[in-house]
């Protein structure tokens, strides 16, 4: 069904609504001041009503979205799968934030803008936000490459990664960044009072994205990421080893200068924790010299909420970007 939106209200739809980031987008929307939801799709939950946000939301199928009724379209539907709809989306006039991994860099899905506004352009030095500001599509970034990315950006922009290094990133998620797909190795039995790791020796398909931004940043290194599941429901820690060019003065300085003035990134001298940022769109970090190795190495320690900077929220930060609103509208900092 099409929703009822206050004509004030710029119309939006949501593909992919019953997902965890689907869920989480359609409750910010539920409450933004200037967004209003046109449709929000599932396909397997299609006719189901849910409550968000202290609000019902039905969710339709996706054939039956109205597309043309929405300014934007928010795909959250799976890897793979959205491409097609973003396309579809595109054909009736509407702008796209894809959440999926189909457009973003690495991938070979077409042409689209990075949605990290924080992260700057190669070359230019220009912010992306500048960039998202015009987009058509914008590739909404993953939750791990977001954690890890705006940890390292500000070193490579200052050359003081070693060249030829190898970055180490390990990152540790709650269950959620799998999707609720029903999978036996997810089960509360399963994962709790257990810590593993997946995706080992390079093999996670977010690398890609990270390696190919890392490359258009002018990096000079090799990545090694190993991805860890947590028994806790949302929320990323990672805790990223660089060699450096030479020791830093003083490391927090650099990301407090790089980082000036943006409202999601949390720049700080004790280590992050995931309490610190669960149900807030920020990227929480801080910088630690490390002791007793010949070369001079960093340790960068990162946290976000996987569910709202690591997707929706991010989604909804570029949204606001894309017409021309308060960057933080609707957002929980």
């Amino acid at each position: 069904m099409i929703m009822h939106y206050n004509v004030n209200k710029i119309p939006v739809g949501v593909l992919g609504a019953s997902g965890y980031a689907g869920r989480e987008l359609c409750a910010l929307l539920l409450n933004h001041p200037r967004f209003a939801l046109a449709f929000a799709t599932a396909n397997e939950q299609r006719g189901q009503t849910v409550r968000l946000a202290g609000k019902p939301l039905t969710f339709q199928a996706p054939e039956e979205a109205s597309l043309g009724a929405a300014a934007l379209v928010f795909s959250a539907l799976p890897h793979g799968a959205s491409l097609t709809w973003v396309g579809r989306a595109r054909e009736a006039g509407a702008r796209v934030v894809d959440l999926s991994s189909d457009l973003r860099p690495g991938h070979d899905g077409g042409p689209a803008i990075y949605g990290m506004p924080e992260l700057r352009a190669s070359g230019s030095g220009t912010l992306l936000r500048e960039s998202i500001r015009t987009a058509d599509v914008v590739a909404n970034p993953g939750c791990y490459p977001t954690s890890i990315l705006l940890a390292l950006a500000p070193l490579v922009a200052a050359g003081a990664v070693a060249p030829g290094a190898t970055v180490i990133a390990n990152s540790a998620s709650g269950v959620t960044g799998a999707g609720n797909s029903p999978k036996r190795e997810l089960l509360f039995a399963e994962v709790a009072d257990d810590f593993r790791a997946y995706g080992v020796g390079n093999s996670h398909r977010h690398l890609k994205e990270m390696t190919a931004t890392l490359a258009s940043l002018g990096a000079d290194a090799d990545l090694v990421f190993t991805p860890h599941l947590l028994p806790v429901a949302r929320g990323i820690l990672s805790t990223i080893t660089i060699p450096l060019v030479r020791p830093l003065d003083d490391a927090l300085e650099l990301f407090r200068t790089a980082y000036a003035g943006e409202p999601f990134i949390e720049v700080i001298g004790e280590q992050p924790a995931l309490r610190d940022v669960i149900h807030r769109n920020v990227v929480r970090m801080t910088a630690t010299p490390v002791q007793g190795t010949r070369a001079p190495t960093l340790l960068v320690t990162s946290a976000i909420d996987n569910l709202v900077k690591g997707a929706s929220g991010q989604a909804l930060q570029n949204a606001n970007i894309m017409f021309d609103l308060d960057e933080t509208l609707g957002l929980p900092a």
